[in-house]
Order: C-alpha cells, then structure tokens, then sequence
C-alpha cells in the first residue's frame, strides 16, 4: 500500500476520522450541531499533539516529513474548515429563528435570501480556510529550506483554533434562552477574516499548547454537563 502508517500519523488520521463522524453526525436527521461540536473538540486534541509525537521518531525520511506536512494540512481543512461549515449548516436547519422566519413568510423569497447569505458565508469560510493552508503550506517549505527548524511565530490565526472558538460560541446557547444561531455566523466570518490576517502570532509552546487543551477539556466538560442538564430538566 502506498503511505506511511506507523506512529507518526496516527493522530492526524484519527483527527480526520473525527472530523467525518462530525461532519455525518452534524447533517444527519434534524441536524446535530451540538454533538458534532464534539468531534471538532477531538479533532483539536488530536491536533495538538501530531507534529510534537511526530519530531519524536528518530531518522525520518524527507518523505516521510513531506508526507506528515501534506497530510496535516488536507486534515486540518476537513476538521477545521469543512466541519465548522457543517455545523452552522446544522444550526440553521434547527434555528428557531430560520423557522420563524419560515412560518411567517413561508418558503418564500424572504427566506431563500437568508438561506444563500448565510451558506455563501459558510462557503468563504471554507474558502479562507484552503487559502490559508496552502498558503502555510508554502511558505512553510520556503522556511525549511531557509531557515530549518520549527517556525516560531504564525501570520494571522491559524485554522486549528476552531477547536476552541465555536465549542465557545455553542457554550454560550446553554446560559441563554435566545438562538445563538446569529452569533455563530458572526463568528465564522470573523474567524474566516482572521485566518487571511496579517497580524503575526507567536507559535505556542508545549506550556501554550498543554494550557489550549486545558481550556478544551473544560469546554467538553461543561458542555456534556450542560447537556445533560438541560436534559434532565
């Protein structure tokens, strides 16, 4: 078989699993953003780790580092750009905004109109996120070649912090009774404008890295607590 298969990429691997079991939870049924946030939140674990457990094998092959790069990227634009779109499809499925708009004008024009803004946003989102990988891609092998190393600093927001923004944004549907579903969107356009920025960030060490998951295991947490709260109520 072709590709690489030992330790290396497992992770990303099962971070692209996540991400489809995501993204067929999410557009199943009714839609089930809530739980294929989940999936997201796994991604980003799973993410986290990959390249530090991949620098651990010793002798790797230009190949194989080559190889780790590209797959990383394809993964991440499922689990981070493709699964993101998914869920905020999911919620506007569900709004119960988008269905009263539905019962007062019907599936009218009023209606289809917010339907093609708010996919269009989903889809440049998408967009910005490929744009943003590529373009990572890139510049990454320029670097390597020039520099070598691990990169110390990114331009603009890398695509992995999904993991925590929209967990975020979902959190907050459970303190309030209002649809958070505008907030959502709100959010995906400006993440999608964040990842073409040109601010730079400093790349996070394992500190940085060991804190972002901390931060993540608290938002699955409080979200299955939530849920099952709101479940019992």
């Amino acid at each position: 078989m072709i590709g690489f298969y030992n330790y290396t990429v497992i992770l990303t691997y099962l971070s692209l699993i996540s991400a489809g079991l995501g993204i067929v939870v999410s557009l199943s049924g009714g839609g089930h953003p809530y739980i294929g946030v989940f999936f997201l939140m796994i991604s980003g674990l799973c993410d986290a780790f990959d390249g530090k457990v991949a620098r651990t094998k010793p002798n790797r092959s230009e190949m194989e580092q080559k190889f780790g790069i590209q797959i990383d990227s394809l993964s991440d634009i499922v689990a981070f750009g493709v699964l993101p779109a998914c869920i905020g499809a999911a919620m506007l499925r569900c709004s119960p905004l988008m269905c009263a708009l539905i019962e007062r004008f019907g599936d009218g024009l009023e209606s289809n109109i917010v339907r093609v803004a708010a996919f269009g946003l989903l889809i440049l989102y998408m967009l910005a996120a490929l744009i943003r990988l590529a373009y990572f891609n890139v510049t990454e092998e320029e670097r390597q070649q020039s520099e070598g190393g691990v990169r110390k600093f990114y331009t603009g927001l890398p695509v992995t912090s999904a993991a925590l923004i929209f967990p975020t944004v979902l959190l907050i549907q459970y303190l309030t009774t209002s649809d958070i579903t505008p907030l959502y969107f709100a959010a995906v356009a400006l993440t999608g404008f964040a990842f073409l920025g040109k601010f730079q960030l400093r790349k996070p060490g394992l500190r940085g890295i060991l804190i972002m998951v901390a931060i993540g295991a608290a938002e699955f947490i409080a979200m299955v607590i939530f849920r099952n709260f709101v479940r019992l109520r």
